[in-house]
Parts: structure tokens; sequence; C-alpha cells
């Protein structure tokens, strides 16, 4: 598992090469993933949250 930051990370790389594909298919599938590794970040830190048992060294929600 990984941290919530890292999921964001990917999310803004997803974003990042979406503005570097022409309008289509392939842009709309950048955008959803970007979505998906968003909801990821934000699902971990509800978790970290309600169970800080569970954060991984140096992880804090919203981190």
């Amino acid at each position: 598992m990984k941290k919530a930051s890292e999921y964001r990370k990917h999310a803004e790389e997803c974003r990042i090469l979406a503005k570097q594909v022409p309008e289509g298919p392939q842009r709309e599938q950048l955008l959803e993933m970007a979505r998906t590794w968003d909801n990821l970040a934000k699902d971990r830190d509800e978790l970290i949250r309600k169970h800080p048992e569970l954060a991984l060294p140096n992880e804090e929600p919203g981190d």
C-alpha cells in the first residue's frame, strides 16, 4: 500500500500527460485515471484518520 501523497502524485502525472494528448478517448482515459488516483488518496486519508495504527512510517492524513 502507498501513502496518499503518492496516489496524488500519480494523479498529477496523469493530468500532465492528458494536457499533452489531443482531445479524445486517450485524454479521457488519463483524466479518469487521475480521478481514480485522487479517490484512492481520499480513501487512504480516511482510513488513516479512522485507523492511525495502519499508517506507514511518517504518514499523516492529508500527507
